[in-house]
């Protein structure tokens, strides 16, 4: 996909939890693992902006484009 999530790095960085993370941005646990492991196929605004609020960073620092290599095919796509 196309779309790196990097909330991996961000939390190392911030010294958060997932769990706590879930519970200050109002998400289930799962939900912001599915998220943090790049197997989200979208993302609200409100809480992207509710992650950038917690973590604080902006959604650039959270969110990365990587184009698809020559010959892979793009999940938009399909």
């Amino acid at each position: 996909m196309p779309i790196i999530v990097r909330l991996d790095q961000i939390m190392a960085k911030r010294g958060i939890s997932l769990t706590e993370l879930a519970e200050r941005v109002g998400i289930t646990l799962a939900n912001l693992s599915i998220l943090k492991n790049n197997r989200a196929r979208a993302v609200r605004l409100s809480t992207l902006e509710a992650l950038c609020r917690e973590l604080d960073c902006q959604p650039g620092d959270l969110l990365e484009y990587s184009p698809p290599e020559k010959g892979e095919k793009n999940h938009a796509e399909n």
